[in-house]
């Protein structure tokens, strides 16, 4: 019997997401040491000058000690503040590069993986468990460098003048640096769960009365869900209120610590000076140098709840990677190809890009198959239509052709990044047009975007808007038409970098004219520039522009209400006007569209 594999710590699995330079990281730890180290010098070189000052000697003879005690003093202040430039440096590259990793895995990913969680958890794993997460630099690790190595330089400065009274103060240093932190750690770690846990609630509950207030009004719900969010922000803060206690006894042994310290300075160190092992003004300086020294185990009990914090949040993003990527294929990928900062040209010929399916069942994680038997293979300047009645399962199929789906049975050959899904519920951000826009590619420019715009129909309503493409969007695209957003939506999936793109109904909310406008025009002219398409739609009129029309369908044997809806299969598939002439159910439903046309 094999032994279980040992878990691995989270924590350690997510920091390479950050990205942090070694370099940084310590340059910001030696300047949190120099900053430091300049209080430890100060406290040490001002008792000395005090002690010496109270026998009158010559005032030369202070000059050193003088000059001493006002540059440590200036020194403090200056290393201190380069320390917090540099790590809130390391900080806030390594929160951005993670963000932009975990996005990356995200959208190469499972879609099941986050199709289930609530919208308030998925905003705090990707938003505040980012940010704690990248806090370890600034509030855990830096700290505890400098710990390290501040303690080490007071043993060794007390240990020069008197050996036993710094090995009191390294046991001390050891109390305050250690057993405190760990103490503090194991009384707040299920407070701590508490805490996330209500804050993912508060939130979804905030999110929800602020983009769905209208609704809530309406259906009488809206005080159910101001309660809801009272309630979730008292248990945050009851949970906040139980780490208040433990921090509280962490602070009471770290200050037991330095008295301690102290005490055992003057107990060893007076003895010393009437044996004449020591002069009367090193005794000043083994005595207040531990007060100094404690300057950096203080920061210890809050940089080890801050480790165990942005431990599990880790935990919660590795949980979500896991879930979008288990075999760490896509994780890889990501670290391995950093993100270009231009679209990359669409390779056509024998080596270019493609979507393949042979034989797939196509459905979401735990349901039967909607569709069966799908054979596929698009590639860059292709153009291909799956069509069918809405519900027959052509968005399920997309889902599963562009990879965030799983095939229940067969193969689907579609590399990450490959493909781009235009789905009909894709996000509209409360931001300006260009900004959506640039969810697919940050460098997407104003000219860019303008000419897409004006490509898919939107040239009047953009020059329309106030502020062109600077004008804001309301939450969820609630200040756009459904034909407005549709055409944005596709607009933003032309912008990104994928070299197919599938492309779920874009005549959904747009005036039939306009609709078929679209599908006939311009999606030939994206494959022309070469860009692979497939297109789910229900409507005929403007499929004699693609190259092969894929149609779905139910199978003709009745069945009983109880039993479940059999898949979908394709019953024909050819070009558009092999289909008129050969299958006489798209014929007369060709007809149909026509004559409403009319």
């Amino acid at each position: 019997m094999t032994a279980p594999a040992p878990r691995r710590d989270p924590l350690r699995r997510v920091l390479p997401l950050l990205e942090v330079s070694p370099v940084r990281a310590l340059a910001a730890v030696g300047l949190g040491s120099l900053a430091l180290g300049s209080a430890l010098a100060l406290a040490a070189v001002s008792a000395w000058l005090i002690a010496r000052a109270s026998q009158m000697p010559p005032v030369l003879s202070l000059s050193v000690a003088t000059v001493g005690v006002r540059a440590f003093g200036i020194g403090r202040g200056l290393f201190r503040y380069l320390e917090r430039l540099a790590s809130h440096e390391v900080a806030l590259r390594g929160v951005a590069s993670l963000r932009t990793n975990l996005y990356r895995v995200l959208a190469a990913g499972r879609l099941d993986a986050v199709a289930g969680l609530r919208r308030g958890d998925l905003l705090a794993r990707t938003g505040q468990d980012a940010d704690t997460v990248g806090d370890v630099v600034v509030r855990a690790l830096v700290p505890a460098g400098v710990a390290v190595v501040l303690s080490l330089g007071a043993v060794i400065t007390v240990g020069a003048f008197l050996p036993s009274a710094a090995l009191v103060l390294a046991l001390c240093l050891l109390v305050a640096g250690v057993v405190s932190p760990w103490l503090t750690t194991r009384a707040t770690r299920a407070s701590e769960a508490a805490t996330v846990d209500a804050r993912a609630r508060v939130t979804d509950a905030a999110l929800t009365l602020l983009e769905d207030s209208a609704l809530l009004q309406v259906t009488g719900a809206l005080d159910d869900e101001r309660a809801r969010l009272r309630a979730a922000d008292r248990e945050m803060s009851a949970a906040r209120d139980r780490t208040a206690a433990p921090l509280a006894v962490a602070a009471a042994i770290a200050d037991v610590a330095v008295g301690v310290a102290l005490l055992g300075a003057l107990v060893l160190g007076i003895p010393a000076v009437d044996a004449g092992m020591l002069a009367p003004v090193e005794l000043a300086v083994v005595a207040l140098v531990p007060l100094a020294a404690f300057e950096a185990t203080s920061l210890l009990p809050a940089a080890a709840v801050q480790l165990h914090r942005s431990r599990a949040a880790a935990g919660r993003i590795a949980a979500l990677l896991d879930a979008c990527d288990p075999d760490g294929s896509v994780s890889a990928h990501v670290l391995a190809t950093p993100p270009t900062a231009d679209a990359p040209a669409h390779a056509t010929g024998p080596d270019a890009p493609r979507v393949a399916a042979a034989g797939i069942a196509c459905a979401w994680p735990g349901r039967a198959p909607v569709v069966e038997g799908l054979d596929l293979d698009v590639t860059p300047g292709r153009v291909v239509a799956l069509v069918g009645p809405s519900g027959i399962g052509k968005t399920t199929a997309l889902l599963t052709l562009g990879g965030l789906l799983e095939p229940a049975a067969g193969t689907v050959t579609s590399p990450a990044g490959s493909s781009v899904v235009t789905a009909e519920d894709a996000h509209v951000f409360a931001t300006s047009v260009l900004e959506n826009l640039r969810v697919a590619r940050g460098t997407v420019t104003e000219a860019e975007a303008a000419e897409t715009l004006r490509l898919l129909g939107l040239g009047a309503w953009l020059d329309a808007l106030p502020d062109g493409l600077g004008t804001l969007l309301g939450p969820g695209g609630a200040t756009v038409s459904g034909g407005e957003r549709r055409r944005l939506l596709l607009a933003r999936a032309v912008l990104a970098d994928a070299p197919i793109l599938l492309v779920d109904e874009p005549a959904e909310h747009v005036e039939p004219g306009a609709a078929d406008a679209l599908v006939a025009e311009v999606l030939p002219r994206l494959a022309a520039a070469g860009r692979g398409i497939v297109v789910a739609t229900h409507r005929l009129t403007p499929l004699d522009a693609v190259d092969e029309v894929l149609v779905l369908a139910l199978p003709d044997a009745p069945t009983a209400p109880d039993v479940p809806r059999p898949a979908a299969r394709v019953v024909a598939r050819g070009s558009h006007a092999f289909l008129l002439e050969h299958l006489p159910a798209y014929r007369t439903a060709w007809d149909l569209e026509r004559a409403e046309a009319r």
